[in-house]
């Protein structure tokens, strides 16, 4: 895809500069850019090398890919992470000496990646977490009995934040082990609720291998462990693994094991009251409505109604993780273009795109519809083939 203007850019950097309320001098000062520099590109007279537009990036706490859709930087960072990741949890089991941060910094830096895996900040993840996820497995190994299970569950969390990047970036070998990984930290904590968690990502890998028969039996195994709902934690928790159970209950065509876990869903939302994020995943009324069209699209075409009725009353408010937000526009793009609405599904996948760049770029489903409508859809087709170029559907 070509590159964005300087405008566009300068656009971009100036408007999440006020959305944090940084005034110039403020964001060149943070990100050691010349004040100068800073107008120049704000005002699209220069374009930001890859060095000062992630430098940018990290001041206005995005991913680069949100301020320039075609830069690439993000991709190196995680492939080049990605190797590191392995040698990391090779021997997870095995004691390895003392963590290099204190526990107080450990937990931090672990809850600022999956902050960044909530805003599908992959390249920001991936420049972290080797090191961080070494220091949770360390910890384990060394913390005192008092410390013990939460240490445990700072290394599933963190090993959950590493599989993010692993997974959305098609390594699923590597994606598998760090969810062997995050439930041997759970086996650890002995705590329900981080099980219930490690059950919820574990099902990565049932989608991974088209196993939705025994993946929806794992799930629902889960719900049977889980703690009774009496808290919003704990009704956070099973609640996301009925979310979850329903759409993996789509793809194996069982509809009625489908309606009955939204059901279920539905009924804990309204238990927990409001969205928000529990345990490191992101459930309330709001994520249900998404999963009700993540079924609808999961069930196939047939089911294309039930996705377009959510959509035609409701959408996703800008409060809830970009991640979770481009991943409703890319299954409702799905659902439009089944129904023969190409210019909304083009819209749809734009959207998502604006969210999450990096999550767009990296679906597989984003990439087959934007293929199909370059295939198929004549009108804007010079806009159409520049965003096939970028999600890589040519």
């Amino acid at each position: 895809m070509p590159a964005d203007s300087p405008r566009e850019v300068g656009a971009r950097i100036a408007a999440r500069r006020r959305a944090r309320r940084y005034s110039q001098p403020d964001l060149a000062r943070e990100a050691r850019v010349s004040l100068s520099m800073l107008r120049k590109i704000e005002q699209g007279q220069r374009s930001p090398g890859d060095s000062t537009l992630e430098a940018l990036a990290r001041v206005l706490d995005v991913d680069a890919t949100q301020l320039r859709t075609g830069y690439q930087g993000t991709e190196r960072r995680v492939h080049a992470a990605l190797p590191g990741l392995s040698a990391v949890i090779a021997g997870y089991e095995i004691p390895q000496g003392r963590p290099t941060r204190a526990p107080g910094e450990l937990a931090h830096a672990v809850s600022t990646a999956v902050g960044w895996r909530l805003g599908a900040q992959y390249g920001r993840i991936a420049a972290t977490i080797p090191d961080v996820l070494a220091d949770a497995i360390r910890y384990v190994h060394t913390a005192p009995a008092s410390e013990h299970q939460d240490a445990a569950r700072l290394l599933a969390s963190a090993a959950r934040t590493a599989d993010a990047i692993a997974y959305k970036y098609q390594a699923r070998d590597l994606s598998a082990r760090l969810i062997d990984l995050m439930r041997w930290a759970a086996d650890r904590s002995a705590d329900p609720l981080v099980a219930a968690t490690a059950a919820y990502v574990r099902t990565e890998t049932f989608f991974s291998a088209r196993a939705h028969e025994v993946g929806l039996a794992a799930l629902e195994q889960a719900v049977d462990a889980a703690p009774a709902p009496v808290a919003p934690l704990e009704a956070a928790a099973r609640g996301a693994l009925h979310m979850r159970a329903a759409v993996i209950a789509g793809r194996a065509a069982n509809t009625a094991a489908a309606d009955t876990h939204l059901g279920h869903a539905r009924a804990l939302a309204k238990q927990v009251g409001r969205e928000g994020t529990y345990l490191g995943t992101s459930f309330g009324p709001d994520s249900v409505r998404i999963h009700e069209v993540s079924v609808a699209v999961s069930l196939g075409p047939t089911a294309v109604d039930r996705a377009l009725s959510v959509a035609e009353e409701w959408a996703p408010p800008s409060s809830l993780p970009a991640e979770r937000r481009s991943g409703f526009y890319i299954e409702l793009a799905r659902a439009q273009d089944w129904a023969g609405l190409q210019a909304d599904a083009f819209e749809s996948l734009k959207v998502a795109r604006a969210a999450a760049p990096q999550h767009t770029r990296e679906h597989p489903w984003a990439r087959e519809v934007a293929a199909g409508l370059r295939r198929h859809y004549r009108a804007d087709a010079e806009s159409l083939t520049h965003f096939a170029e970028w999600i890589g559907a040519v």
